[in-house]
């Protein structure tokens, strides 16, 4: 049930756009989400296009920051969402040698009957 979009500026060759698919996807799964339920959206963008404060907080971003938005159902702990986070910058950092700084992750729980997976059906409705 997790939809994902992960921007990044532009410039990163298909293999390292698809690792860190990977690594969200993994993460993803140690926290419970289901297997093979993988939708994701990886876009690159210009450096107008993809705009971030580099400094908020402060935590040193760079240029290889990357923009993670995550949404899935509802209903997980604190804990649950801590680890996922921990996760995905172990993950990056292990597959394309990720900063920690430089992930953005953001999550977006939504209710079960808010998702068709296709045929015009709410699979996941009461």
């Amino acid at each position: 049930m997790p939809f994902v979009r992960i921007d990044l500026l532009r410039g990163k060759d298909t293999s390292y756009r698809s690792k860190l698919g990977q690594a969200v996807y993994d993460a993803l799964s140690s926290i419970g989400a289901p297997e093979n339920d993988r939708f994701q959206v990886i876009a690159e963008h210009d450096p107008n296009d993809l705009i971030f404060d580099r400094t908020y907080l402060g935590i040193d971003r760079g240029d290889n920051f990357v923009a993670i938005q995550i949404t899935f159902n509802e209903g997980r702990t604190l804990e649950q969402k801590k680890a996922l986070y921990k996760a995905i910058v172990k993950n990056m950092g292990d597959s394309v040698g990720m900063r920690p700084q430089d992930v953005f992750i953001n999550l977006v729980e939504i209710k079960k009957e808010n998702w068709s997976f296709g045929n015009g059906e709410a699979q996941y409705a009461p």
